[in-house]
């Protein structure tokens, strides 16, 4: 019979939390999330949009908007970490096996690898036959600017840049926190980044709601997005004998208008030498955006360069999370 681990060992010695997120990626890029099935960020979610829609009235001061918006804040993360030390309770009871399953599976919750993948191939594909009209709506699925009118570059520099953006969002990160913290910790990261697509907007509606969970995503993603565009320079290095990803990176990374975005999209923009940023409409108005990297505008060929440099740079902290395995004090 299976032996039953104690929670308070289970926690402590009773798996290697690099082996289970290591096993969680793989499983995740194979299957990814059953499309049929609700999605837990979307709990996560439509808890936000109540809480907004109650606590974020124009009869209410801008002051207190932002206090009910950091409310909002602490009652997600209280809420990711309440459900992630249950899981982590109900997993120590169950047989060791049993147990480290149900925690890779949550783990699997917290990761995008696969599925990001995913929605960037279905931008690549009818992109590099010129169907852009398929293009454009894949593309939409995944970018909040205007896509109607974009032609192949529009289209090519959207993709590139969110796949920079969400290979720290949707893969690093969520390693991150999770090794650090465990479900906990993975939880509360995807609750605080869902809030911040959200709610984290400078527009009038949102400023003051949205400041806290603005600036606590910001201070999440601060060591993880600068890991997230070290791996893709590494990549560009691996892949290409080439160090300007690095460069690029290093130069242009504070130029973004977010203090962690720019790292991976300036490194990916420096790995395929094209130029990302510039101006981009949201709503029919034009966003003047700072240029990264150096070179042409990215085209067709150039974002299935980008899905082989994502690859290189999956595998590079999938050997990361391999060495801390070894590593993990036994």
């Amino acid at each position: 019979m299976a032996r039953m681990v104690p929670c308070s060992r289970f926690w402590a010695v009773g798996f290697n939390l690099f082996w289970v997120v290591a096993m969680a990626l793989v499983l995740e890029a194979i299957i990814r999330w059953p499309s049929p099935l609700p999605h837990p960020v979307m709990w996560i979610g439509r808890l936000i949009s109540a809480l907004e829609k109650r606590w974020n009235s124009p009869a209410f001061s801008e002051s207190a908007r932002k206090i009910r918006g950091a409310l909002t804040v602490l009652l997600l993360v209280l809420v990711a970490i309440v459900i992630g030390l249950g899981i982590h309770w109900l997993a120590g009871l169950l047989p060791q096996p049993i147990g480290i399953a149900v925690i890779i599976m949550a783990c699997v919750c917290g990761l995008a690898l696969g599925s990001l993948w995913q929605h960037v191939r279905a931008i690549q594909i009818p992109l590099s036959d010129m169907r852009l009209p398929d293009a454009r709506k894949a593309v939409s699925m995944i970018v909040g600017r205007d896509t109607a009118s974009m032609d192949e570059t529009d289209i090519a520099t959207a993709a590139i840049e969110s796949l920079a953006e969400s290979f720290n969002d949707g893969v690093v990160a969520p390693v991150f926190w999770f090794v650090l913290a465990g479900l906990p910790g993975l939880f509360v990261y995807k609750a605080i980044n869902t809030a911040d697509s959200m709610i984290g907007h400078m527009e009038p509606r949102w400023r003051a709601f949205g400041w806290t969970a603005a600036k606590t995503d910001d201070l999440m993603n601060l060591i993880p997005a600068r890991l997230a565009g070290a791996l893709l320079a590494l990549a560009g290095t691996v892949i290409g004998s080439s160090i300007k990803g690095w460069r690029i990176m290093f130069r242009d990374a504070r130029k973004h208008a977010s203090p962690n975005a720019g790292w991976s999209e300036a490194a990916m923009a420096g790995v395929l030498g094209v130029r990302l940023g510039g101006t981009v409409r949201y709503d029919g108005f034009e966003n003047a955006r700072p240029v990264l990297g150096e070179g042409p505008a990215p085209v067709a060929s150039d974002l299935k360069r980008a899905m082989t440099v994502y690859l290189w740079a999956c595998l590079g902290l999938f050997v990361l999370v391999l060495g801390g395995g070894f590593l993990w004090p036994q």
